[in-house]
């Protein structure tokens, strides 16, 4: 039988003495998105940070491609739900950084995600000077570049505008169709899925 791509099982996760939620089991396999949601203060980002190996479970184990999560990182990509780019560095010094530390790209490369999400023109300037939704746009392109089949998204429609949420969505969408998986959280509501799209909600697994 063939491993899933993502497998948590028994999760629980305590922050500030608090249980947020414990036994929590779940399988990601290729093609499938799995948005988490619930009430404010239910773990979504705290899940996230789980599964992408940011964070230690109180309890339970996650495993990636049947194999113990722990130095397997570049086998999955992590978008936050802050931009997480350097302000004074441009569009292009930002994704050259953040590709060096596990997927080096060309400069091409680099310019042509960039177009891909908005900002040919752009590749030059300080990200300090960008608005908000631009600065989640440059985060965004590393979508578009060479990336791991597992993407793991907290919040990833922050500051964009509608053309910007549609053309996201659709990306998401046709990554899973080719055979990626997705784990996002959002409070905007989906209106473009593929076919191995569910959503669970994470107060069910409360204490």
């Amino acid at each position: 039988m063939t491993s899933p791509l993502l497998d948590a099982v028994a999760l629980a996760c305590e922050r500030d003495w608090r249980m947020l939620f414990e036994h929590l089991d779940l399988q990601l396999a290729s093609g499938d998105m799995l948005q988490i949601s619930g009430p404010n203060g239910s773990g979504k980002t705290s899940l996230l940070r789980l599964l992408a190996g940011l964070m230690q479970p109180t309890a339970g184990e996650v495993r990636l491609n049947g194999e113990a999560l722990e130095g397997q990182g570049r086998h999955l990509l992590w978008i936050g739900h802050a931009a997480g780019i350097k302000d004074l560095l441009s569009a292009e010094e930002n994704l050259a950084w953040l590709c060096a530390l596990h997927r080096p790209a060309s400069r091409k490369a680099i310019w042509s995600a960039l177009a891909s999400v908005g900002l040919k023109g752009f590749e030059d300037v300080p990200c300090h000077t960008l608005s908000a939704g631009q600065q989640r746009r440059v985060a965004l392109a590393r979508l578009y570049l060479d990336s791991p089949r597992l993407w793991i998204l907290d919040e990833p429609f922050t500051a964009l505008d509608k053309q910007g949420v549609t053309d996201l969505e659709e990306h998401l969408a046709s990554h899973c169709e080719r055979g990626g998986a997705v784990v996002l959280t959002t409070h905007h509501t989906l209106n473009r899925t593929p076919p191995g799209y569910r959503d669970i909600d994470l107060g069910r697994w409360a204490p």
